[in-house]
């Protein structure tokens, strides 16, 4: 592939959740300095060759199999460290590309390995289009962008502690998921991985991104939707006390703070009554 950028018309497509700004190929990719930062977010892939990237004077060495984001108005440089460095990229806007990043664990600027070092399909189906600024060229833009972060979160090696720690919590997940009848107690949870109480609390934070009663309500919350689905003789209140609650009207209360409605209203809405 020839070195190419491609300027995208966002005038139709700002309204969009997300829509590309530019996307662009550098058979080498010089120096770039950037002190303060660029307006929209940016991701990188690394094809060939290596580079430095500093952010906030932090340095990372990047290389083949390596992406990198740039969030915002984030202070950052990069530069190549080998003769050739091959390199795609695309910057994009909207009110969901924050949200989107978040969802495949992308928090802040800074570099992500691939599991697989090959082209990201709609980056590169993005790079095949035609030059058109046309409407429905740039909309095929938003839609591919979409397919892109949306895959994200299978594409990126997790970082090694996140993964573990991913791991050694599954078994208090399983837990719940076949406890959610009854009380379930944080010591209970941490014995079964053998942990203190707070130890465990600090691995739900770091990989759910939940407290763990939070996490249990949702679970029981969930279940509960199917309960009303696949059994609705069943009152409401016994419907409660299946996924673990002994209040009916606590029950109702969680389910509503969740879901913004009653559990009469969302049956009311699916048509379950």
């Amino acid at each position: 592939m020839e070195s190419k950028i491609f300027f995208c018309q966002t005038e139709d497509t700002n309204i969009l959740p997300l829509y590309a700004t530019t996307i662009g190929f550098w058979e080498h990719q010089a120096e770039t300095i950037r002190p303060t930062g660029f307006p929209d977010y940016q991701m990188h892939q690394i094809h060939e060759g290596k580079g430095e990237l500093v952010i906030h004077e932090k340095r990372y060495i990047v290389g083949s199999g390596d992406v990198f984001f740039l969030f915002p108005n984030i202070t950052h440089s990069y530069a190549p460290i080998s003769n050739n460095w091959k390199l795609s990229w695309i910057s994009f806007n909207g009110r969901e590309a924050g949200q989107m990043l978040l969802y495949a664990g992308i928090r802040e600027s800074g570099p992500a390995r691939l599991k697989e070092d090959k082209w990201l399909n709609p980056l590169k189906e993005m790079l095949n289009l035609s030059d058109s600024n046309e409407l429905e060229t740039n909309l095929e833009r938003s839609k591919q962008l979409y397919a892109l972060l949306l895959d994200l979160k299978s594409n990126l090696v997790s970082p090694l502690n996140e993964a573990l720690e991913l791991e050694r919590i599954k078994p208090v997940l399983h837990h719940i998921e076949s406890n959610l009848h009854r009380a379930l107690p944080l010591k209970e949870l941490a014995e079964v991985i053998a942990v203190s109480p707070q130890y465990l609390c600090r691995l739900f934070q770091k990989t759910i991104h939940d407290r763990p009663v939070t996490y249990i309500n949702k679970q029981r919350i969930n279940l509960s939707k199917q309960l009303m689905f696949n059994e609705r003789d069943k009152k409401m209140y016994e419907i409660a006390q299946l996924v673990g609650f002994e209040n009916a009207s606590y029950f109702c209360l969680v389910f509503k703070r969740l879901t913004g409605m009653s559990p009469e209203q969302f049956k009311q809405l699916h048509g379950l009554d």
